[in-house]
């Protein structure tokens, strides 16, 4: 049952060139800093990751992009990303798009055991092309195949030290069926706790599926687009009046 490790350097010292890699978070909210800032420090290679997005230009994901450390990306989303787009354009990134609702369904299944699935999702498009077709019910649906990864790093509000995750609001996201869907599981908590101070109806991942967690030492939760009321004019505010 011990599982707490001192740091994230730590707690991927047996990733390796190559390696897949799951990475919660939606954009920059509840995506794991510091793993993702200590496996920029690590510099494997030749990674492929499995994300919603591929953080911002210079932090998340973006880090591990600028070092040239992702070979082929899974994800749902790239637009705030400028570099992604100039080495997918270049090919030196291998990019897969997913229909978001198909992406969490395909990590879900990795999870739970399910090989693959049909989805109407992507029908007539680009997206069904070369996937085996089948109708049910007077409906065509498309096979989807399973998503699993050798490493998931997630990121919890809380957690014990057994392993058992809680998370806050929107920060919960893709993390909880990505803790399910890989290999090792390693996650990073902003308050690491006891075993036995979570209530346990209000645990969402329990520790069966994690291998590894620590209290991470810097969380700088940053805002991707920050959008504010404009302030109104003397003119306006006589008007409005």
């Amino acid at each position: 049952m011990h599982k707490v490790v001192a740091s994230a350097e730590e707690a991927i010292q047996d990733v390796f060139d190559g390696a897949t890699i799951m990475v919660g978070g939606f954009g920059l909210c509840g995506m794991p800093e510091n793993l993702i800032r200590a496996l920029a420090r690590k510099g494997v290679k030749n990674l492929t990751t499995i994300s919603n997005n591929v953080g911002v230009d210079g932090f998340g994901m973006g880090l591990l992009l600028a070092n040239g450390q992702i070979r082929h990306h899974i994800g749902t989303y790239v637009g705030e990303n400028k570099l992604l787009e100039q080495m997918v354009l270049n090919g030196t990134v291998h990019l897969d798009l997913i229909p978001q609702g198909t992406f969490s369904e395909r990590i879900r299944a990795g999870g739970a055991g399910i090989p693959a699935f049909y989805t109407p999702t992507g029908v007539g498009t680009i997206v069904a092309e070369g996937k085996e077709a089948r109708e049910f019910e007077g409906r065509t649906y498309i096979m989807e195949r399973a998503l699993k990864a050798d490493f998931a790093f997630v990121k919890a509000w809380k957690g014990d030290k057994w392993g058992n995750l809680v998370y806050r609001k929107t920060a919960r996201n893709f993390n909880p069926m990505m803790a399910t869907a890989a290999g090792i599981t390693i996650a990073e908590v902003e308050h690491l706790v006891e075993p036995g101070e979570l209530d346990p109806d209000m645990v969402h991942t329990p520790s069966v599926f994690v291998k590894r967690i620590f209290q991470g030492e810097l969380f700088e939760k940053r805002i991707e687009k920050r959008t504010v009321t404009r302030a109104a004019t003397t003119s306006e505010k006589v008007v409005s009046r």
